[in-house]
């Protein structure tokens, strides 16, 4: 499911923001002029590459910006779901649950089968888009 990968690139941004400047790989190295003797000598500078730094740092901040509203976009659609059981059913399944959690296993928690769990997907989403393609119109 999108939304769990999301919220886990969303943590993985978070780690490589916050440490990015501590890594090798924000050092560069130039090359300037030394005039000092009267002719230009070519001389290797090596330093914290601060421009380098900047793009990626913004690059990975937008990107995190669109994860996070295309999960609070997720987060309001069951929100909006008014049947209590298929609200449940896309909330665990979708949001709360772990990875790999199953059909079967969301079905225990709201008393249903594993096949019932399904339809009620199904169905939802078909009728939940059919609408949104008829407001469309």
């Amino acid at each position: 499911m999108a939304y769990r990968s999301n919220k886990a690139e969303i943590l993985e941004l978070d780690y490589v923001l916050n440490n990015r400047w501590k890594s090798d790989t924000m050092i560069g190295n130039d090359v300037i002029f030394d005039y000092s003797k009267g002719y230009p000598m070519p001389q290797s500078v090596t330093g914290f590459d601060s421009e380098k730094y900047e793009r990626l740092q913004i690059r990975d901040m937008e990107r995190k910006e669109r994860l996070k509203k295309e999960c609070e976009e997720i987060e309001r659609f069951v929100d909006d779901i008014k049947d209590s059981i298929t609200h449940r059913i896309f909330r665990i399944y979708f949001i709360d649950g772990r990875k790999n959690v199953t059909l079967r296993e969301v079905g225990k928690r709201v008393h249903m089968g594993r096949s019932g769990v399904g339809k009620r997907i199904e169905n939802f989403l078909k009728v939940s888009h059919n609408s949104h393609d008829s407001h469309l119109q």
